[in-house]
């Protein structure tokens, strides 16, 4: 009697388990370039990515978000950005990935704000509020977008979910901002965290005489902008403080 065979190859089951970039690659359909090949194999636990625009670190980390879903069994992952519109945003991005992999995955729950897979695994948006985004434990990873303009009390109650999870990891990612609040001090100043660094002129898929433009209209905002610098806090009218205190996120998303 012959054997059956298998519906997928395991030995390429396992490689896309453990090399993400080759995850990427065969099941997602994108090549990732050097810097995200290299942010895909990382295995720190805590990562701090500061990003030109337009270099692709929301479609790679998305991409890694799903991996984690797809290869932790009951893993939770937090997506937090400065509003909850932002933080749907990186939510959608792992939603479109997910409907592209062949044979497709099985959704249990499925809502605007959070997924389950079929091994339990959830993706769940959170607002950039400290106040709401408590009650959480153990994730599997902590997503935060747009880091720089996320309020400190936000990374403080995020942090300590960490705790009695010994696997679990943090990825803070922005473009820069100002020179203060916690995302700066950590890129500067913390020791434990693998730092990648990505100006949006290495990126090739830019036009060099667009860029050149967004110089000369503004050298200042083109250097937060596009060459991962931080300004000083004079260069801007409103402190993230201050933006945080004139936003809430104590609402339910409208229904489409």
């Amino acid at each position: 009697m012959s054997t059956p065979k298998l519906p997928i190859d395991l030995n390429l089951a396992i490689a896309h388990g453990l090399r993400s970039d080759w995850f990427c690659r065969d099941r997602l359909g994108f090549e990732p370039d050097p810097w995200q090949a290299k942010f895909l194999r990382s295995r720190s636990k805590q990562i701090i990515l500061c990003m030109g625009r337009q270099v692709g670190k929301s479609t790679t980390v998305a991409a890694l978000a799903l991996h984690t879903c797809l290869y932790t069994p009951g893993g939770l992952v937090l997506v937090i950005a400065p509003s909850q519109r932002q933080s749907r945003e990186l939510f959608i991005k792992i939603h479109d990935f997910l409907q592209k992999l062949e044979p497709p995955e099985t959704l249990e729950e499925e809502t605007k704000l959070s997924l389950m897979l079929g091994n339990g695994s959830r993706a769940v948006v959170l607002p950039g509020d400290g106040r709401t985004i408590r009650g959480y434990s153990s994730p599997a990873l902590i997503l935060m977008d747009e880091a720089a303009f996320i309020a400190d009390d936000v990374y403080d109650a995020a942090v300590p979910m960490l705790a009695a999870a010994p696997d679990g990891r943090i990825i803070l990612m922005s473009t820069p901002y100002v020179a203060s609040g916690f995302f700066y001090s950590l890129w500067h100043n913390a020791d434990g965290w693998e730092r990648f660094e990505q100006p949006t002129s290495a990126w090739p898929r830019v036009s060099k005489e667009w860029l050149e433009a967004r110089r000369r209209e503004d050298p200042l905002r083109f250097a937060r902008e596009y060459e991962c610098a931080f300004g000083s806090p004079e260069d801007s009218l409103f402190t993230p403080e201050m933006l945080d205190r004139m936003v809430t996120n104590d609402f339910e998303p409208l229904a489409l």
